[in-house]
């Protein structure tokens, strides 16, 4: 750490955990004043949609499912709407129903992976988990607990916990055994008191008073909360399509970062995530999540980033819920997929991963062989609104000593879980003042 004059200092800070990928964060501050701010993304890119044009569309959820060890169900469920959209195929509700239960596994397990591994440790003064743990073990081990949950619902019904194998276009490879199934339950609702007494835990957190003016997205649905499908509405008016999105959304490189940066049409910067989704569905949650809500004292829409760790946990909540929802109500799809006959055209498709509005589009031809690819990740729609929030943030908390005021820009990326790439690594820090 070095100190300059008064009108500037400048402080690094490497090796920061709980983030997932590579990135550097940085701050420039001159006579009391945040004059820069950047969240730049150097890890490789993998060129994915390179590696898509050729290959056939069958093969899309297998091949993006990689992209992602975590939520890996996103990708296939939004790859395998892309092609079903373009080649005009409609699958049956007991294919929607699986889908969902087999994405209410990835939330469980992801929403459980940040808020107890990722996220809680900044509230509490830990390094980490492991000295979370040394410190209150039992609410580690309930954390833990949660997401084997979540994997054991996508070992059920995707095959395995990480990049399902039981995934196609049209739905599934073999709907599994009603026996298994049901077996689900006592663990979920085993799960469905643990994510309770999480959403209370994290409440009692202490913070930071902030609120952000984001422009909110994500995907809305009349009659549920949102996850595999849907329309994509925003905080400001819009109510579209999957493709009718991705015309508005406008990707462009910046020179700091390997990730493309989106906005919408016209230069506007928007926000998707749980944030999102809670302020545009919170009236379409289930009577126990709305309930936890309210005691963890949210209202109809939360606008402190800090506080996102609460609305994840109120999704948690709703995940549970609805997933034993679905295992009580199950019954096996039959086909388990519906025929996907290949045509030339473009399809688009949309869902919610746990970090937010995850969408992709393809072109094929007559012969159901990929001409064009498009993915477009969290991650690459938050970067701007993350980068709104620093800045506002490190302006705010000028006061606080060096190692507070990285600390705290630091908690105001993990508010966003961004998933920079498939594996956690490390996020460096430098602010200069």
């Amino acid at each position: 750490m070095t100190h300059g004059s008064a009108r500037r200092r400048t402080v690094d800070v490497e090796g920061i955990a709980r983030v997932e990928g590579e990135g550097s964060l940085h701050i420039d501050v001159h006579d009391g004043v945040v004059a820069d701010v950047s969240l730049s993304i150097f890890e490789p890119p993998r060129f994915f949609e390179a590696l898509l044009v050729g290959r056939r569309a069958a093969e899309t959820p297998d091949i993006t499912a990689r992209i992602c060890g975590i939520c890996p169900v996103a990708y296939q469920m939004s790859a395998c709407a892309a092609i079903e959209d373009a080649c005009g195929t409609t699958v049956s509700e007991g294919i929607w129903d699986l889908r969902r239960l087999l994405y209410c596994g990835e939330w469980i397990e992801s929403h459980a992976l940040h808020i107890y591994l990722l996220h809680a440790p900044d509230f509490l003064g830990c390094a980490d988990a492991v000295e979370l743990a040394e410190h209150d073990r039992a609410v580690v081990e309930r954390g833990l607990a949660l997401k084997r949950t979540g994997n054991l619902v996508m070992e059920t019904v995707g095959g395995r916990a990480i990049h399902p194998v039981n995934v196609r276009v049209g739905g599934f490879y073999s709907a599994p055994d009603p026996a298994a199934v049901a077996a689900l339950a006592e663990p979920l609702r085993r799960a469905l008191d643990a994510a309770l007494a999480t959403v209370e835990w994290v409440s009692g957190f202490d913070f930071p008073d902030f609120q952000a003016d984001h422009r909110f997205v994500a995907l809305h649905h009349p009659d549920r909360y949102p996850i595999e499908s849907g329309r994509v509405g925003s905080s400001d008016g819009l109510d579209v399509s999957a493709s009718g999105f991705a015309d508005l959304v406008v990707e462009e490189h910046v020179a700091r970062s390997t990730a493309l940066h989106a906005r919408l049409e016209g230069g506007l910067d928007y926000l998707t995530g749980p944030m999102a989704r809670y302020a545009l569905n919170a009236g379409r949650l289930p009577g126990v999540a709305r309930q936890a809500a309210a005691a963890a004292g949210l209202g109809p829409v939360c606008t402190n980033p800090f506080k996102s760790i609460v609305v994840r946990a109120v999704e948690l909540v709703f995940a549970c819920h609805e997933a034993l929802r679905l295992v009580e109500a199950y019954e096996p799809p039959d086909p388990p997929a519906a025929a996907v006959l290949p045509r030339a055209g473009e399809g688009t498709g949309a869902t919610e991963a746990p970090r937010g509005l995850l969408f992709h589009r393809y072109r094929i031809d007559a012969d159901g062989v990929i001409e064009t690819a498009r993915i477009v990740p969290p991650t690459s729609q938050n970067q701007r609104a993350i980068e709104a929030d620093l800045r506002r943030v490190a302006q705010g908390s000028l006061d606080l000593p060096d190692d507070a005021l990285a600390w705290r820009c630091e908690q105001a990326v993990r508010n966003h879980d961004p998933c920079i790439s498939c594996a956690a690594h490390f996020l460096d820090v430098t602010v200069d003042r």
